[in-house]
């Protein structure tokens, strides 16, 4: 495998400095890499990667854009509103580098899907928001001997790491036991400052790259921590726990991260007995003007602020236009104890 003339002039850049060079930039257009979630996180490190020339990428994602994504998901617009994201990310990579091939994967990361997915790549990227998926990723990660650069978010503090790579630790070498549901909520509940992801992202594309590339000091068995506020940085070494070791991917992710299994109601079933319900649709505003299946109607992004006007006399029924969105709205109420049943509208209300 050879660079063309077009993949010299794309990546000039590179091919001049020493430290990759011709060499370097080969490595790079071989290498296959997954990159989990295509949100916050994942939208910058798909953007340096692409542009980087890394040859394959895989995009894994079943969410769609939404609005309050635009503060932060610069590779989307307000006409993706609604689109999934996957494959919105993919077509607008492919304008910015021609030479890199995409498998989208507009699915949810599950135990069932994970090691057949991992064992078609080299390196793989998370930029999931919940500690259920990177568990997974993590066990996944280890089971198929890959390495696994890591990052996380909280309002305006970031985390940036490489675990299983040569040997080194693991994620559950840092997290032995998850937190509990309610001690660490996400930028939905919470909130994140917008540039924070970009940041973090970055970092997480940077540590793929020095490896592709084997250049530079690897954050193996390094944290790095960054403040936004402060402009502070730390650097904290951890061992691998030797006691640690993981065979199996664990049975059920959310149960073993403490959250209660979301149940699900098809809309043939609900349609037959729709006086059983409260209906909440957290869709956007021009969604629901366009269609909807009654209900009240609070965009998830405004939840958190207005959990008071949601019924709780009756078993509640959530919807949105694919049960992703809906299912972060029922993670919202159970972390902050709402007291009827919640049910999630089994694909969504289209």
């Amino acid at each position: 495998m050879m660079l063309t003339s077009e993949e010299k002039k794309q990546y000039n850049r590179h091919l001049i400095l020493n430290e990759i060079g011709a060499e370097g930039q080969l490595k790079l257009k071989q290498a296959k890499v997954l990159v989990i979630g295509a949100g916050g996180l994942g939208c910058p490190v798909l953007q340096y990667l692409t542009a980087a020339g890394v040859g394959t990428i895989g995009i894994i994602d079943d969410d769609v854009v939404d609005q309050s994504n635009l503060q932060r998901q610069i590779l989307y617009t307000m006409d993706d509103i609604g689109l999934s994201k996957a494959k919105i990310a993919a077509k607008r990579l492919s304008r910015l580098n021609p030479f890199v091939n995409f498998d989208v994967y507009n699915e949810k990361l599950t135990k069932e899907n994970a090691i057949s997915l991992f064992t078609n790549y080299d390196i793989i990227v998370d930029g999931s928001d919940n500690f259920s998926t990177r568990y997974l990723v993590n066990d996944a990660a280890v089971i198929t001997n890959k390495p696994l650069v890591y990052g996380s978010i909280f309002k305006f503090e970031g985390q940036v790491s490489v675990f299983n790579y040569k040997g080194s630790g693991t994620y559950r070498c840092l997290y032995p036991t998850p937190p509990k549901p309610n001690e660490s909520p996400n930028c939905s509940e919470i909130g994140v400052l917008g540039v924070l992801p970009g940041i973090i992202g970055s970092l997480q594309a940077n540590e793929t790259i020095k490896i592709i590339c084997g250049i530079g000091a690897v954050l193996a068995n390094k944290l790095l921590i960054y403040d936004s506020l402060q402009m502070n940085q730390m650097l904290l070494k951890y061992e691998k726990d030797s006691k640690t070791n993981v065979t199996a991917l664990e049975t059920d992710y959310d149960f073993f991260c403490g959250i209660s299994s979301k149940e699900e109601i098809s809309l043939e079933e609900l349609q037959k007995n729709k006086e059983k319900y409260n209906l909440l649709d957290v869709r956007e505003i021009w969604e629901r003007e366009k269609y909807h299946i009654e209900g009240h109607h609070i965009p998830l992004g405004e939840l958190l602020e207005r959990l008071d006007e949601v019924y709780q006399n009756k078993d509640l029924v959530v919807y949105c236009q694919s049960g992703v969105r809906s299912a972060k709205a029922i993670e919202v109420l159970s972390n902050h104890h709402f007291k009827a049943k919640l049910l999630n509208l089994k694909g969504g209300c289209v």
